[in-house]
């Protein structure tokens, strides 16, 4: 499973999260995190429902 995945997954299962909660929860690294979500929100899969956190579409 591709870690972008992962990431949603995550975003579906939970309240809103910020970018370091995904990161400890899943054992990677905050920078790599936040270049995912940027990806996410990108692609519009994502949005921010208050500022720093991110959850699903």
């Amino acid at each position: 499973m591709e870690l972008k995945d992962k990431i949603l997954k995550l975003f579906k299962s939970s309240k809103p999260l910020k970018s370091a909660q995904i990161a400890e929860e899943l054992k990677i690294d905050k920078k790599e995190v936040d270049k995912i979500i940027k990806e996410l929100k990108k692609e519009d899969k994502i949005y921010s429902p208050e500022r720093c956190k991110y959850t699903s579409k």
